[in-house]
């Protein structure tokens, strides 16, 4: 028997892929699946592509119905977490993949979301220096946003090594649809998204004091774009270097962050990271350039934002938490065509 494991929220495309990934896990078991609007369903019936957990049924998401586990993970709309999350009993460990407990600055909070500040949890990003022990040592942890999940992971090495300014820090990242969750919507509809790139929260997306909070950077353009496809992420970051640097050198710095970690790759030299090469998979593109006429850095960065950028993360921190392999349940090769 492995460590028990619910899932809340379950219904939804997060939900679904924690649910895809925990049905080959070696060490966890789902014991419970919850929902809203799907609870009394099978799980097959919403996820008709999840075969060995088809005939489990979603329950109503209540603290009774979830508490009897080693660890929950929160894959609810945004402001849901918390409430539930303080009626679990001690011991139980959680991983929010909602933005509830994301941000410590309160003043952040409350301009770039709705509702009442919740106390900021351990920050669940294994990659950035000194966050793999604190996952491993904590009951709750916040997994990323998908877009800052990208933008950090591109960022955070060239500021931590002086090669790159913390100001005036462009991002501009193309999402996939599912990345706006499972709920009916006219924008999201296949006629009004194919052939279509449409820019959305400009000038004000929650990601932004994520990704600066996680990264020193203090002054950030962030543009997200909705594209044509139903998930991946790709990021692309132009930062003001310190100092002239050439490509090989940032791409050296990237490299040696990221020495030794299972699932972020840095390109070799010219070849640029594709949404589809991890698609299915916790894994992460890198690729580093600097512009001939602005002398600005480049880096361009992709991920599977359902996988890295949502369950495949919180499948990393559980294993985390749990003192499993790292690793574990969690692919690195995407999937094509």
């Amino acid at each position: 028997m492995g460590h028990r494991i619910a899932v809340a929220g379950a219904s939804g495309y997060a939900g679904g892929e924690l649910l895809r990934l925990l049905a080959a896990h070696p060490d966890l078991d789902v014991v419970a699946v919850s929902a809203h609007a799907n609870a009394g369903q099978r799980v097959g019936d919403v996820h008709p592509h999840l075969r060995s957990l088809a005939d489990r049924v979603f329950v109503e998401t209540t603290p009774e119905a979830l508490a009897d586990v080693d660890l929950l993970f929160l894959a609810l709309p945004h402001g849901a977490s918390a409430g539930l999350a303080a009626q679990l009993p001690p011991g139980v460990k959680v991983v929010d993949l909602g933005s509830d407990h994301r941000l410590t600055d309160p003043a952040a909070y409350a301009r770039y979301y709705d509702g009442d500040f919740a106390p900021a949890w351990t920050y669940g990003l294994p990659e950035l220096p000194g966050q793999r022990a604190a996952i491993a040592a904590a009951e709750r942890v916040a997994n990323t946003g998908c877009h800052a999940a990208a933008s950090i992971l591109a960022i955070a090495p060239l500021l931590a090594a002086g090669v790159a300014s913390p100001d005036d820090v462009v991002v501009t990242s193309t999402s996939g649809t599912s990345g706006a969750g499972r709920s009916p919507a006219v924008r999201l509809l296949g006629s009004e998204v194919m052939g279509d790139l449409t820019a959305y929260k400009v000038g004000a997306h929650r990601h932004a004091p994520e990704i600066k909070q996680a990264t020193g950077v203090r002054t950030l353009t962030f543009v997200p774009v909705l594209a044509p496809m139903p998930r991946g992420i790709l990021a692309t970051v132009a930062l003001r270097p310190v100092s002239a640097t050439g490509a090989a050198d940032v791409r050296a710095v990237l490299a040696d962050a990221y020495a030794g970690e299972p699932f972020v790759r840095v390109l070799p030299e010219g070849r640029q990271p594709r949404t589809s090469a991890t698609t299915g998979s916790n894994s992460v593109q890198l690729q580093a350039a600097v512009d001939e006429d602005s002398g600005r850095i480049l880096v361009t960065s992709a991920l599977d934002n359902l996988g890295k950028g949502a369950a495949g993360q919180a499948v990393q921190l559980a294993n985390l938490m749990l003192h499993l392999d790292e690793t574990a349940g969690l692919p690195v090769d995407g999937i094509a065509p």
